[in-house]
């Protein structure tokens, strides 16, 4: 069964200007377009493009098919989402129970579990180049990096007092840990002025990435406790087909570029600043995880026939991307159903031996249930979606 679906760009603040028009080749609208949900999620469910007004979901349900465990994206930013980290999977049912059980509403502004999933997720870069901040900087480095703001701006003492903060006794887990925590409290944000006015002062070759981007948060957020948050975090440039996952725990904020998204079906999150949303800043400590390290990069794995998988082996998606030239057409087996996503070019889809296919251009999709495989025809790019092996 193929059902083609397209969506509505979500207009986030967050969002760029001409990143998902020039990627579907239509005139821009002139006002910021941050998202377009591929999926069932009640959020914000694809329509079937074939007249009938339905939802994903609705012609799912008709068709006797399982809700998606995952939700497909294409996402465009142009400044940066707000820190935020997601829940394991049994932090989400504790919290998902224990705010049912005090009778707060799931659509209240104050909810941070409103459903009892994890919520890991993967993006693949479609712009030449993709920002993101995604994980905690080695310590060291970061040290290193205040330690020679403080020298070039002394005398401001919020960055002294940031310094302390990081040369605190204990592991390096602890001490982030400790950091997040201050950054996040009355005290932390009183010093915000100061590490902006060292960030924009001082001249540190090589973290110029790093200055560019913390002094336009700053100017996106000012006095934002978020700000020094960031300051903690890994900076990462991803080129086109590169990808990041951001497994449970990890902090995470994508900065400026043009991906495809895929995680796990849930709207349970964990903000850590840069937003005017709800901060909990006590549960977002119990559940972050403060191990310092190197951005999680996913290399893509070849698998032949133009195909390359992001291996992150979590059950609840599996992600490809297929590259289709005319003399070279893509068979992919399939483990559940599938949504099948153009990013360039002009692809045909048929599902096992069906000769009726679902033509794409950038920007559409189609969903496969109840199919063993798929056929790409054409040329172009396409993700393809699926659920994971448990």
């Amino acid at each position: 069964m193929l059902i083609p679906i397209s969506n509505t760009p979500r207009d986030y603040a967050w969002g760029s200007t001409s990143f998902i028009s020039e990627l579907e080749g239509r005139e821009p609208t002139g006002k910021p377009e941050a998202e377009i949900w591929y999926g069932d999620h009640p959020g914000s469910p694809s329509r079937v493009d074939d007249g009938s007004g339905r939802t994903l979901d609705e012609a799912l349900a008709d068709a006797d098919q399982p809700p998606l465990p995952y939700l497909m994206k294409i996402l465009a930013a142009s400044m940066s989402l707000s820190i935020q980290a997601h829940p394991s999977r049994a932090q989400a049912a504790e919290g998902f129970a224990r705010e049912e059980a005090a009778g707060i509403p799931r659509d209240a502004t104050e909810r941070l579990y409103r459903d009892e999933n994890h919520k890991p997720e993967i993006i693949v870069a479609l712009s030449r180049d993709f920002w993101a901040l995604v994980g905690l900087r080695p310590l060291d480095r970061t040290r290193g990096f205040v330690s020679r703001l403080a020298d070039e701006s002394a005398g401001l003492r919020g960055v002294e007092a940031l310094q302390a903060i990081l040369e605190a006794d204990g592991d390096d887990a602890t001490v982030l840990h400790g950091a997040l925590a201050w950054a996040l409290s009355d005290e932390g944000v009183a010093a915000v002025p100061d590490v902006v006015t060292a960030l924009r002062v001082a001249e540190i070759p090589d973290y110029e990435d790093e200055r560019g981007f913390l002094g336009e948060i700053a100017r996106q957020f000012p006095g934002d406790g978020g700000v020094i948050v960031a300051l903690l975090m890994n900076l990462v440039r991803l080129r086109r087909g590169e990808a990041l996952f951001a497994p449970a725990g990890v902090l995470h904020a994508y900065q400026d570029g043009l991906g495809v998204e895929l995680m796990a079906a849930s709207d349970n999150v964990l903000r850590g600043g840069l937003t005017p949303k709800h901060v909990d800043v006590p549960e977002l400590l119990r559940v972050v995880d403060t191990t310092p390290g190197p951005a999680p990069v996913i290399e893509a794995t070849p698998s032949g026939n133009g195909v390359v998988a992001y291996d992150v082996g979590v059950p609840d998606f599996a992600l490809q991307r297929a590259t289709v030239t005319p003399d070279a057409p893509v068979e992919l087996s399939l483990i559940g159903t599938a949504t099948v996503l153009v990013t360039a070019g002009r692809l045909s889809v048929t599902a096992d031996s069906d000769p009726d296919a679902v033509d794409l251009v950038p920007g559409r999709a189609a969903v496969v249930a109840a199919a063993s495989s798929i056929r790409l025809v054409g040329s172009g790019e396409a993700f393809i979606a699926q659920p994971g092996r448990s």
